[in-house]
């Protein structure tokens, strides 16, 4: 529906093709935008040039001459404190209790729909504009939805699955309605005139400069040498530091005895309280349920037990699942055993292309060993 007037609207702009075409859009949509860049890093000249990442110097340039180009005001925000704590601190914390984050998730939750709207709200802003790929949908009664992209391909619905209602209410993403290719968003840059076209996309953990999560995990935690052991907890190996293995890797593992059956062995689990890490067959990788804490929903919280699809990584696909919320956790069965499944991982729900919520994997219940 028409929006009845124009809103204001903070963009923020991280330098990338897909902030910038949404800001573009929300300005041609008649709204009074303001182009807001995010420094994320205490110190982004030691961020390389060329980092694939979206906090270096560069990046606050071209989001600036962007904004130029769109005719609309510019600043840069200093939030490097909250990022360190809210999302590098707790990135840190989660692999070093043995569980993988997604920082991504925490950014939009804690930075660009928390520190970022709450600032902006305050300002007198009503919305903040992002370039993710997702749907806002209001309903006729007002109430809004967060729904998945109209691009399947495309949708980022699962990392804005941690946002609540009043974070919906002001939120505006512009690219999320319409089918087009990365490259007709590229050929529309470029037809706007945004040097950015041509800028290759960010990827990796923008906080990871050189993509070595590991190197990074140890200058910041440490190495601690402990077990590598198989299912019987026979040792295999030694390993420098257990932060270093998510659950379901197979390669890296370092192991100078094959297994009896000659297949590859995958890390089943890993605990930080004695520093082991324990691998075994892909077999015993399956999950048929988990519990999940912290749920985060968009819009009213499901009552009773229910059957939704579910994503666990941010581009993996959808597994139907049953689902209830028991004294404050998530009890999720799947209807088909799924792997790779690791505590600290979210879990998001939708029903159809809505977005129900997220939680955060606390443990998982495994098929019985040998089961494939």
């Amino acid at each position: 529906p028409q929006r009845p007037r124009p809103l204001r609207v903070l963009a923020a702009m991280s330098g990338g093709v897909d902030s910038a075409v949404a800001a573009a859009r929300a300005a041609e949509a008649g709204h009074d935008v303001t182009g807001v860049h995010l420094a994320l890093s205490a110190n982004p000249q030691s961020f390389r040039t060329g980092a694939r990442g979206c906090c270096t110097i560069e990046d606050s340039r071209d989001a600036r001459r962007a904004a130029d180009v769109i005719g609309i005001p510019f600043y840069v925000w200093d939030l490097a404190d909250r990022f360190r704590e809210d999302v590098v601190e707790d990135f840190v914390a989660e692999y070093e209790a043995g569980r993988t984050p997604n920082p991504c998730l925490r950014c939009n939750e804690k930075i660009k729909f928390a520190a970022l709207l709450d600032k902006a709200l305050a300002l007198g802003f009503d919305a903040v504009c992002t370039g993710h790929y997702a749907q806002v949908i209001v309903r006729e009664d007002g109430t809004r939805e967060l729904h998945r992209a109209s691009d399947m391909a495309k949708d980022q619905s699962y990392v804005l699955g941690v946002l609540d209602d009043r974070q919906l209410a002001h939120a505006l993403f512009p690219l999320g309605d319409t089918v087009t290719t990365k490259d007709e968003i590229r050929a529309e840059a470029e037809r706007r005139g945004l040097a950015v076209a041509k800028k290759p996309d960010s990827h990796d953990i923008c906080f990871i400069a050189d993509g070595d999560t590991q190197g990074f995990l140890a200058s910041r935690l440490g190495k601690a040498e402990g077990d590598i052991v198989d299912e019987s907890g026979a040792k295999l190996g030694t390993h420098e530091g257990a932060y270093g293995f998510t659950i379901g890797q197979r390669k890296g593992l370092r192991i100078g005895t094959p297994a009896p059956d000659g297949k590859p062995r995958y890390v089943l689990d890993i605990s930080p309280v004695d520093n082991t890490v324990t691998v075994g067959p892909a077999s015993a990788l399956d999950v048929s349920a988990l519990t999940a804490v912290k749920p985060r929903w968009c819009g009213a919280a499901p009552t009773g037990p229910g059957t939704y699809t579910a994503q666990l990584r941010a581009h993996g696909g959808e597994t139907e699942v049953t689902a209830e919320l028991v004294d404050g956790s998530l009890e999720v069965t799947f209807a088909e055993p799924v792997r790779g499944v690791a505590p600290g991982q979210a879990i998001v729900l939708y029903d159809g292309t809505r977005v129900v919520g997220s939680a955060t994997i606390a443990a998982t219940t495994r098929e019985t060993a040998g089961v494939a």
